[in-house]
């Protein structure tokens, strides 16, 4: 793979090796254009700034952000559709918008500066986890209005990759072409990977046996452990990506293949900030709390202060890759995505870390919550592997264990159902991993 050192290595070696000085000031210099520019073009954020009771010149050093109100997503819905915009409807090239399955969708868009910026980040990204120019990128992200699949295809085509754009779905046409190109690189949720390699053993196909290498994986929260099952079921090098639409797509921070340890994000577009969820303040470096985002230098809809909800740490310590921009540690959860049995709070991703790679269980699961009276119930619904016994009195066994583990790991007491291989719905895109059931019935 290429390294960020090697001569062959073609993408913005300088300004990824920025002196921390240096970064810091670049981004103090763009950050007050930055406000300057939303407090002029975007009334929302003049409304916000004015109640706040600050101005775009109160911003002297780049701590005093924490001055500035904060961006929720339910500030993009209430400004639907274009509300947010800094530029005129006409000087957009594109809209992407969410699917609006909890109220109205939020709309983002870009400009042509925004699609180029956008393209060149994705294409850092994807160098820095050791794509090549000249490889062949399967890409099995969902294309349309999630950013997903448009964003990795014009970041692979500026990289100089050749593009597969198949989409999700199709699983078995997936794995024919896999084979049949002979693609170097697969781009997909962690959940679909892990369906296609599914798919792949029951076609007679081993899937570890095809030149693909490099697994680049995002869009969803995934564990340590579903990393280890993704590289041992597909014979790859799983990477984690990060982006999100309300900053610019994908491409936001990126693994680096040479550490694997936390995302690198990118601090000459964007700043990261870590606040407390609760209190709202800034936490220190190396904290967990809730991811912040400002972007730096978008054109159509600049971003102050965007509460990702995102749950993770920051590290600024030196990367062996050489690299001096900030770690994004592994997401542990969302603040949305927080479930609270009976006292005690759990995160999805949890549960997924104490169940993937346990002895006889396939990796696929799904968390169900109920509510009895006043108490709310969780029940993880987890597939029994094809090789494991399958009688009555082995299930009742392995899921009185797994109960366990879950109640000794985490601290939640739960069912646990083992369901027949093949019995979890499977992804296509992004994961459903909880079925919220409580407000059905009486």
């Amino acid at each position: 793979m290429t390294s960020l050192n090697d001569p062959g290595y073609m993408f913005d070696r300088g300004m990824e090796t920025l002196p921390r000085a240096e970064l810091a000031a670049l981004q103090l210099q763009r950050l007050k254009a930055t406000l300057a520019r939303a407090c002029q073009a975007v009334p929302h954020y003049r409304r916000r700034f004015a109640a706040a009771g600050v101005k775009p010149d109160d911003l002297r050093a780049l701590a005093d952000i924490a001055r500035f109100p904060f961006t929720l997503k339910a500030d993009l819905r209430d400004n639907y559709p274009y509300g947010m915009f800094a530029v005129p409807r006409e000087r957009l090239l594109r809209i992407h918008a969410s699917s609006g399955t909890t109220g109205k969708p939020t709309v983002v868009g870009y400009t042509r500066a925004d699609l180029d910026l956008w393209s060149d980040l994705m294409a850092r990204s994807l160098a820095c986890v050791g794509v090549r120019p000249g490889d062949m990128v399967h890409n099995a992200y969902g294309y349309g209005l999630f950013t997903g699949g448009l964003g990795v295809h014009y970041g692979a085509e500026r990289l100089g990759c050749t593009v597969v754009p198949i989409s999700g779905g199709g699983t078995e046409r997936q794995v024919a072409l896999l084979s049949d190109f002979g693609a170097r690189v697969l781009c997909a949720t962690p959940s679909y990977a892990l369906n296609i390699a599914e798919v792949a053993d029951a076609m007679g196909i081993d899937i570890r046996a095809l030149p693909t290498r490099v697994g680049v994986f995002g869009a969803e929260p995934w564990s340590e452990a579903m990393r280890r099952d993704l590289e041992a079921r597909l014979g790859i090098m799983a990477a984690d990506v990060y982006g999100l639409s309300e900053i610019i797509g994908p491409g936001v921070a990126s693994e680096c293949h040479v550490a694997q340890d936390g995302l690198h994000g990118w601090e000459d577009h964007f700043l990261f900030e870590i606040i407390d969820p609760e209190t709202q303040t800034p936490k220190p470096m190396g904290e967990t709390g809730e991811l912040v985002i400002t972007t730096l230098t978008r054109q159509a809809q600049p971003m102050v202060r965007y509460r990702t909800r995102d749950i993770t740490r920051l590290n600024d310590a030196p990367c062996v890759c050489g690299r001096t921009h900030v770690r994004v540690m592994r997401v542990t959860g969302r603040n949305d995505d927080m479930l609270i049995i009976r006292g005690v709070n759990v995160y999805p991703s949890q549960v997924e870390a104490v169940l993937i790679g346990y002895a006889g269980l396939a990796p696929h699961y799904q968390i169900v919550l109920t509510r009895a009276g006043a108490l709310d119930a969780m029940t993880v619904e987890i597939e029994l592997a094809p090789e494991a016994p399958s009688d009555e009195a082995a299930r009742r066994e392995k899921a009185r264990a797994v109960s366990h583990h879950i109640k000794s790991m985490i601290g939640v007491t739960c069912d646990v159902v083992i369901k027949e291989p093949g019995a979890v719905p499977r992804s296509q895109g992004k994961a459903v991993r909880v079925k919220d059931e409580r407000g059905k019935g009486g």
